[in-house]
């Protein structure tokens, strides 16, 4: 008897699915479709069965592995992947008690923006571009650090702030001091007024490999910059995001004063990112990486997907940003030559496959619906089940099929 071997590795469906929630559920689809025929080849979408007849889909066997591209769910992959959870009290991005997990193996600690210090931390409707500050970022690197790690791991998706990492050395242990000499605790809207910083309180970090994990290429300042680039996304008026990059240009000055190499980090690609968290962590003397490659390899993409006859992969939606080299298509060009299925929530894309890219087919929730079903998981969840169990019953006999 031969089995159809199933790598099921999706990012999340944002707002709706977390990774590991993709992946049981297109799972229970395939196991569903599947059936005691021996062997299996994808069938092109559209392709006749021989003689006229419906499929029978193959037996299959699935292994599932949810991922991350460095953003929000990131530390929830590492869990699905045998981390281990440790839980912190932090400051959430306007100072309100958090609790928030980061994720350790006894080698690595993955420490993620989006659920100390994120955008989905504050109540709907209340955003806060000025007062919101990446405290509880740094809180949970500290509590991280307590472990004893090798690797540190920083996932810079989803910041609320744009305090260019203040808040997060402040709760690493830098102080800040205003023109009268009082000490303070910074955001992204008190940094013009920073007259001295002292550093000295950091942590030793010597023997730590830091590692920040992100896909944007903005520096710190200027018209590509943090504040100009993605204030607004964060709330920020125009008037704000003159006073951010005020800010921010005055952090890179006192930190210069202070004896960092500021500036050049500054302007380093990948600076801007989550509200200038990647300036702060170069600063620490953290390496920036692409989030999507460097998942893959942490979660052990290459052995999960070795013996495996098919690959599928997903996230929330397909759009352009995707063929810049999100998680989908980095998912397909390391798969290669096997076939790649990706199922998303919605495809802005229009097209049912990207064959340049490696990926044979799209299918896409929104086409199965005319409700909102990033707004309904459950919904989500019985239609990516349909699509697992369709997607089984493509798969035809084959005599190259692996035996089990």
């Amino acid at each position: 008897m031969s089995t159809m071997k199933i790598l099921v590795a999706p990012d999340k469906f944002k707002g709706s699915l977390s990774a590991a929630e993709v992946a049981q559920a297109l799972e229970t689809g395939l196991l569903a479709g599947g059936s005691r025929d021996s062997g299996a080849t994808v069938v092109p979408a559209g392709a006749s069965q021989a003689g006229g007849q419906q499929a029978r889909g193959p037996q299959i066997s699935c292994r599932l592995l949810p991922l991350a591209d460095g953003g929000d769910g990131s530390v929830q992959a590492a869990l699905a992947a045998g981390f281990r959870p440790l839980a912190v009290e932090v400051a959430g991005p306007t100072g309100g008690p958090a609790s928030a997990t980061v994720a350790f193996d006894g080698h690595a600690a993955v420490v993620e923006v989006a659920t100390t210090s994120g955008l989905q931390m504050l109540p709907a409707g209340g955003l806060a571009p000025m007062a919101s500050s990446s405290a509880g970022f740094g809180q949970a690197i500290r509590a991280a650090l307590g472990q004893g790690p090798r690797q540190l791991v920083l996932a810079l998706g989803g910041s609320a702030s744009t305090d260019g990492g203040a808040g997060m050395l402040h709760a690493l242990g830098a102080r800040f001091f205003d023109a009268a000499g009082r000490a303070f605790a910074p955001s992204g809207g008190s940094l013009a007024d920073i007259a001295r910083i002292e550093l000295d309180g950091l942590p030793g970090l010597a023997g730590v490999d830091i590692v920040a994990a992100n896909d944007v290429r903005n520096p710190l300042l200027g018209p590509d910059g943090a504040a100009a680039v993605y204030g607004p996304q964060k709330g920020a008026d125009p008037e704000d995001v003159q006073l951010l990059e005020a800010g921010l240009a005055n952090l890179v000055r006192r930190l210069e004063e202070a004896g960092s190499a500021a500036a050049s980090c500054a302007e380093a690609p990948g600076a801007g990112s989550a509200g200038g968290l990647g300036f702060a962590a170069m600063l620490l003397g953290a390496r920036m990486v692409s989030g999507a490659d460097f998942f893959l390899d942490l979660l052990g993409f290459e052995q999960a997907a070795a013996g495996c006859d098919l690959v599928i992969t997903g996230e929330g939606k397909l759009d352009a940003q995707t063929l810049s080299g999100k998680l989908p298509l980095v998912v397909a060009r390391r798969s290669a030559p096997k076939p790649v299925v990706a199922v998303v929530g919605h495809n802005a894309l229009a097209q049912d496959a990207l064959p340049e890219h490696g990926i044979g087919q799209i299918h896409a929730l929104s086409a199965m619906t005319g409700q909102d079903c990033a707004a309904d998981p459950e919904l989500s969840r019985r239609l990516l089940a349909e699509l697992g169990r369709d997607i089984a019953q493509t798969l035809q006999p084959s005599k190259d099929a692996i035996p089990s």
